[in-house]
């Protein structure tokens, strides 16, 4: 699928974003002005304006922050628990709210770390989830 510029395509932002997961591939979206971003949207949240194309994310990023469940708020996380949310900043610069796998309960995580990108099936859907750089060193 090509995605390098969303006037090409017949898709949304978001189809366009959760097709290119499918394919194995984490894409955010750049604008002429400069910004950076995900979620996926039709305009800039910088400049407003619809002159944007798609960029390949690396795959490595930081943790920024993170925080662990232990109670379900929502009947869909009751058999998940602990688990975690972070926020992650990718190496171009763009931050996402994701999961950090392997480490549910939060051990050994630290601000600033290492990460590397996990696109993990969960149903029909593909997830961009993160794992500890050293995680990945060591297996």
């Amino acid at each position: 699928m090509n995605i390098s510029k969303h006037s090409t395509s017949t898709l949304s932002p978001v189809e366009a974003y959760i097709r290119a997961l499918r394919e194995g591939r984490l894409m955010y979206q750049h604008c002429a002005c400069g910004q950076s971003w995900l979620p996926p949207r039709f305009e800039c949240p910088q400049c407003l304006r619809s002159a944007w194309s798609w960029r390949e994310a690396s795959g490595t990023a930081r943790l920024v922050s993170w925080v662990v469940y232990n109670v379900a708020y929502d009947e869909a996380f009751k058999n998940k628990l602990p688990y975690n949310v972070a926020i992650v900043e990718l190496d171009e610069g763009v931050r996402l709210i994701s999961n950090i796998v392997g480490t549910p309960d939060g051990d050994g995580l630290v601000a600033d770390m290492r990460l590397a990108l996990v696109l993990e099936r969960e149903g029909d859907h593909v997830m961009a989830r993160f794992k500890r750089a050293e995680d990945l060193e060591m297996s």
